[in-house]
Order: C-alpha cells, then sequence, then structure tokens
C-alpha cells in the first residue's frame, strides 16, 4: 500500500481532530482507503469523539431529499455536529450546482471547527474539474485541503487478492 506508518502512528492519537484537520486519502479501487478511513473514524470514537460515515453519493442523496421535505437545515445542522465526517468515494461523478452547493455548505459549516476524512481515486488535482462553477469549487477544496494530512495508496485491489484466495480455498 506505500502507507507511511510513521505518519500514520503520529496520527493515531489523533490530535488531528483536536486541530480540526482533514485527512485525504487517495488511490485506485480496493487498495484499503474505505478501510483506512474507517479505522481512523473508529479511533476518534474509541477516544471520545464522534463521527458518521456517508459514501458521497448517499449524502447528496439525502440532502436532495431533505430539501424536498424541509429538514435540511436539520440535516446540515447534525453533521456539521459530528467531530469527524467520513466522506467516502469522492469524485465519482461531476456535481451538479445543486451538489456543489450542499458540499458547499457542509464544509464551510465545518471549516477549521471538526475534521472531515476523504477518500478518492482521483488525485486532489484532478478535484477542481468536477466542480462545474469554478468559484464555488475553489472555496470548497480550499477549506478540505489547506489543512490536510494526505495519503496517497497504492497496489493491487485487495478484493482481487482476497477474491484469489478464496478460490484456492475451493480448490483445495
Amino acid at each position: 500500500r506505500v502507507l507511511q506508518k510513521s505518519k500514520l502512528m503520529s496520527l493515531s492519537d489523533c490530535n488531528w481532530v483536536n486541530r480540526n484537520q482533514n485527512l485525504i486519502i487517495t488511490g485506485p479501487t480496493g487498495a484499503g482507503k474505505t478501510y483506512l478511513a474507517c479505522a481512523m473514524a473508529h479511533k476518534a470514537c474509541r477516544l471520545g469523539y464522534s463521527s458518521i460515515y456517508y459514501r458521497v453519493t448517499k449524502l447528496l442523496e439525502e440532502l436532495a431529499l431533505a430539501k424536498a421535505d424541509d429538514s435540511y437545515i436539520k440535516d446540515l445542522n447534525r453533521i456539521a455536529k459530528k467531530d469527524v465526517l467520513v466522506l467516502d468515494d469522492w469524485g465519482l461523478f461531476s456535481l451538479t450546482d445543486e451538489q456543489s452547493q450542499f458540499l458547499a455548505e457542509i464544509v464551510e459549516d465545518r471549516y477549521d471547527i471538526r475534521s472531515t476524512i476523504i477518500t478518492s481515486q482521483l488525485p486532489v488535482d484532478k478535484w477542481y474539474g468536477l466542480i462545474s462553477n469554478s468559484t464555488v469549487g475553489e472555496s470548497i477544496l480550499d477549506r478540505i485541503t489547506h489543512n490536510s494530512h494526505r495519503f496517497n495508496l497504492t497496489g493491487e485491489s485487495m478484493r482481487k487478492k482476497l477474491a484469489g484466495l478464496e478460490n484456492e480455498k475451493q480448490k483445495g
């Protein structure tokens, strides 16, 4: 995975949560991004912090529904109160103006107050192209990236490796 063990160990005390810093975890499919993000959020929970996990697509769907049934502000406030927000699978698709606005609200509510963990298959420099409104995109990404610790995982898909193990077990 080319995971920097010393960097990971230095973050394991969750001081990054105390300092309202973010984690950005990038890499190919199956490299362990979600696993690492959830492990870091779990560690924070064990130390008394609160956390919430969303796949970005599901979060955006829920917020669109919340906008329609007048629970949008309540949902934003609930997300804003969590010490750690995990946004998994960032950048799987380009964002509409409404979706960009949802994320801008979340990021602004959390900026320098709470921590966010983002996983993505795309390198950070490709994120700007996902947000059609460049001003909104710059606002979102500046707040996320400037105070973040970054991990870029590499390697073959763990799912593929584990599937190979299962195939060997079935043969043997």
